[in-house]
């Protein structure tokens, strides 16, 4: 039995991963998960509050991977490597597909999960260029804004379903050969030779020869 809110969202969310946003109604999760129309609506008043809510649970789930680690003096590279690999695993059901639905279907709640994401991570990102440039691991030439900026656009282009069906490219594999290329386009000789030392002591699926 689902006994509160988030594991119903987490519950949603593999059911609009595999049905698609559109096609899953109120009727349809609360026949899956056991509960009433109107013990769901104690925690929800419409689908659109319910796709509203699941996105900020998924906004939080990635500043928990913030939280969850203490990057105090922590190697730039080090920091993106373990992000990468939290990304990995916390969202490999996210899918071109179901952006495409968020997109067309809800289109003001996703893109203000999107700016606000957005915020987030390009606030992160300039932090990182900038340690990574203090500690010797990345060009002194870089524009920290330019390519934070470049950073954004990238991943917004990976839920592009024009550009990546979704039965050819999962997310994680997009986001791994997205994540190498960025790190070799920024990182010194110096960082690039201990980026390739550590990549295998966090367990990322190295996909790119």
């Amino acid at each position: 039995m689902y006994q509160n809110l988030i594991e119903i969202l987490e519950r949603v969310r593999e059911l609009f991963f595999k049905y698609g946003v559109r096609s899953v109604s109120i009727d349809d999760i609360c026949r899956d998960i056991g509960i009433s129309k109107k013990k769901m609506y104690q925690y929800v008043h419409s689908k659109n509050e319910l796709v509203e809510k699941l996105l900020e649970l998924e906004r939080e789930n990635f500043k928990i991977i913030f939280d969850t680690y203490n990057f105090e003096g922590v190697n730039a590279i080090d920091i993106l490597l373990t992000v990468s690999k939290e990304v990995g695993e916390h969202f490999r059901d996210v899918s071109p597909s179901m952006t495409f639905d968020l997109k067309k279907y809800y289109p003001d709640i996703y893109h203000k999960h999107i700016d606000d994401r957005i915020e987030f991570i390009f606030g992160k990102i300039k932090i990182n260029i900038e340690k990574g440039i203090n500690q010797g691991m990345y060009r002194n030439d870089l524009s920290i804004e330019l390519v934070a900026r470049l950073y954004i656009r990238r991943l917004i282009d990976l839920h592009n379903p024009e550009f990546f069906p979704a039965d050819k490219f999962s997310f994680q594999t997009l986001f791994e050969v997205m994540f190498d290329n960025f790190i070799r386009g920024i990182a010194n000789e110096q960082g690039i030779s201990y980026y390739e030392k550590q990549k295998n002591n966090l367990a990322l699926k190295q996909i790119v020869k």
